[in-house]
C-alpha cells in the first residue's frame, strides 16, 4: 500500500504542466493503467455517461491545437485525451448499465427492477432532469481527477485543459451528430527542464481556510 508521506509528496509534485518534454514517452505499462483509472473512474449511479478519446495523430493534434489558443501542450505532450460527456441520459442508457451489471455479475435483470427505476425517475424528475448534459460533464470531472492523481502517483506530468474551442474539437473528432460531446481535455507526459513552473511554489489558501469542521 501507498506510504501517507509519498502520497503527500506526490500531490505537491503535481502542476498544471506548461511546457512538455516532447522527445520523452510515457511507457506502455504506464500508460496502459492511466487508462485503466479512466475506465475505473466513479460516476453517478455508475452509468459512466463518457467517452475518452486518446488522440495520436499528429495531424489531428496539430489541427485541434488551432482551436487550443496554440497551446504548446497539444502537440508536444506525449499523450492527448479528450473527455467527452454524454449530450443526455435515457431509460435506454440505464437499461444498457443494468444489462452490464447483470453480466458481470451474474445477476438476474428482475433483481435490479427496483434500482433501474429509482434512476429513471431520478432522470426524468430529479433535479439532473434540468439539465442532463451539465449533469453528466460533472461525472466527467470526476473521471479526469482520478486519471490526473493516477498520473502524479505514477510520475507523469499532466494539464487539464479547458482553454479549447469545443465546438471545433466537436466538428474536428466528428463528434457532431453523435451522443457525445467535448467537455475538457488533458494531456500528459514529462515536463521539459525550461519550464519555469515547475520550480514554482503551489499557491494555495491555508487548510483552515477551506476546510470546516462541524
Amino acid at each position: 500500500m501507498t506510504d501517507a508521506e509519498e502520497v503527500r509528496t506526490r500531490l505537491h509534485w503535481r502542476y498544471a504542466t506548461k511546457l512538455f518534454d516532447s522527445g520523452r514517452a510515457i511507457p506502455a505499462d504506464v500508460w496502459a493503467v492511466l487508462e485503466e483509472s479512466l475506465v475505473l473512474a466513479p460516476s453517478s449511479f455508475g452509468l459512466q455517461p463518457w467517452k475518452f478519446l486518446v488522440v495520436d495523430d499528429k495531424e489531428l493534434r496539430a489541427e485541434l491545437r488551432k482551436h487550443s489558443w496554440n497551446q504548446a501542450q497539444i502537440t508536444d505532450a506525449d499523450k492527448l485525451v479528450v473527455f467527452t460527456s454524454q449530450r443526455t441520459m435515457a431509460a435506454a442508457d440505464v437499461d444498457r448499465y443494468v444489462s452490464r451489471t447483470c453480466e458481470v455479475r451474474d445477476m438476474a435483470p428482475e433483481t435490479l427492477a427496483g434500482y433501474r427505476n429509482v434512476i429513471v425517475g431520478f432522470l426524468e424528475k430529479g433535479w439532473a432532469a434540468r439539465d442532463l448534459q451539465g449533469w453528466n460533464t460533472r461525472q466527467v470531472y470526476l473521471a479526469l481527477g482520478q486519471f490526473m492523481t493516477a498520473a502524479a502517483m505514477l510520475g507523469v506530468d499532466t494539464c487539464p485543459m479547458e482553454g479549447i474551442d469545443m465546438a471545433a474539437y466537436d466538428r474536428v473528432l466528428g463528434l457532431e451528430g453523435t451522443p457525445f460531446t467535448t467537455a475538457v481535455a488533458c494531456t500528459a507526459g514529462y515536463r521539459a527542464e525550461a519550464d519555469k513552473y515547475a520550480r514554482a511554489a503551489k499557491v494555495r489558501y491555508d487548510a483552515a481556510e477551506v476546510i470546516e469542521r462541524r
